[in-house]
């Protein structure tokens, strides 16, 4: 049996490599987008109504629909409300759901192409490299890309920390959870203490305070001027994820298996590593590395789903989005009038998230092994 058939069987046969009811098919897909579209608007309304000053959610659908040119809508609201939903709180919002979008749809990938379910931009060390090439941009000044300076350099960090992490982790032909997870520990700890090097030498006090706190991860400081770069980056993102979803799947049954079926792994791999660095370099640019965001959201998405990639990927999109829109809410909110870095927040949801994945999988090696 060979060609699309022998295709479509090793899809329909995938293990349950990432744990999720990945060999089921879940909600059906158009109801699961339905509610996560719905729960998107609730909560970019909420982003735009919580904060210091509360706006009432009718006049924040007043205030977007008459900026949107809708000519019925009366203004009953003040010039500064208005200031503050459009100017200050619109793009904040967007960030976040763009970043959430992206960083979650990066793990997802990440996950299948490593075939591991701890595996994650932020745990990995990506983050790190991407922080590292931003920050190396900021403190030394490099214009040599102009505006888009501080993403290139983000980019070459995030990609060259990927590399670095899954040739050192792989040996003899394979890659264990452990290994991989040590291999991002010790990359990302190495890369944090060099980032750390560059701000205490730095000879510019105020800079290295405000790069310290970019560091944290935060949505604040955002503009429509620089909006449009993630967001473009991640619409070429996921477009590229969907349509090599049927490869991904195909990864999930094996190297071998994948091979059998035509795919050039150690070449779709490399062109996926480039692709996800882009993202994540573009994003940790535009926030600063949030993490935990790329390990919660594909395996709470897939319990939902499935684990098939051509609906794992819009879905994961999707909660991402609407997760990362809530966690900088509560960031706002939590400790007002001081506003809590988002990243401390995600960190906190996913590091009791990590230890409950780790404690899963263990048990289920040990299951295997009585077995």
């Amino acid at each position: 049996m060979s060609g699309p058939v022998a295709r479509a069987g090793v899809e329909q046969a995938v293990p349950e490599r990432l744990g999720d009811r990945d060999g089921r098919a879940g909600l059906p897909l158009p109801l699961a987008l339905t509610v996560l579209a719905a729960l998107l608007a609730v909560s970019a309304v909420a982003g735009l109504a919580i904060g210091s000053v509360h706006v009432p959610p009718g006049q924040v659908w007043g205030i977007v629909t008459h900026a949107l040119g809708a000519g019925w809508v009366e203004p009953d609201w003040s010039r500064a409300r208005e200031t503050i939903v459009l100017d200050v709180r619109a793009p904040r919002v967007l960030l976040g759901a763009v970043a959430g979008a992206g960083l979650a749809v990066v793990g997802t990938a990440l996950q299948a192409l490593i075939r591991n379910p701890l595996a994650e931009p932020y745990l990995l060390g990506v983050s790190s490299g991407a922080s590292l090439g931003a920050v190396t941009v900021i403190v030394f000044g490099v214009t040599l890309f102009g505006p888009a300076s501080l993403s290139a350099a983000a980019f070459a960090g995030a990609l060259g920390a990927l590399l670095l992490v899954y040739a050192t982790a792989r040996t003899g032909g394979r890659i264990t959870s452990g290994r991989l997870v040590l291999s991002g520990v010790a990359v990302a700890s190495v890369l944090t203490a060099v980032l750390d090097l560059l701000l205490l030498t730095t000879d510019r006090g105020n800079e290295a305070r405000a790069v310290l706190a970019w560091t944290l991860g935060g949505l604040g400081g955002v503009t429509w001027d620089t909006l449009w770069l993630p967001g473009a980056t991640l619409l070429l993102g996921v477009a590229v994820l969907m349509v090599q979803s049927r490869n991904l799947n195909l990864l999930l049954a094996g190297e071998e298996a994948a091979t059998t079926m035509g795919l050039d792994v150690a070449r779709f791999r490399a062109r996926m590593f480039v692709l996800l660095s882009l993202v994540t370099g573009v994003l940790v640019a535009a926030c600063g590395p949030i993490g935990f965001v790329g390990l919660m959201l594909p395996h709470i998405v897939r319990l939902v789903v499935g684990g098939d990639h051509r609906r794992v990927l819009p879905a994961a999109a999707l909660g991402g989005a609407v997760f990362l829109v809530w966690a900088d809410v509560a960031a706002r909110v939590v400790a007002a009038p001081m506003e809590i870095p988002v990243g401390v927040l995600t960190a906190l949801c996913g590091g009791p998230f990590f230890l409950w994945l780790m404690r899963r999988d263990a048990r289920r090696s040990a299951g295997r092994g009585r077995s």
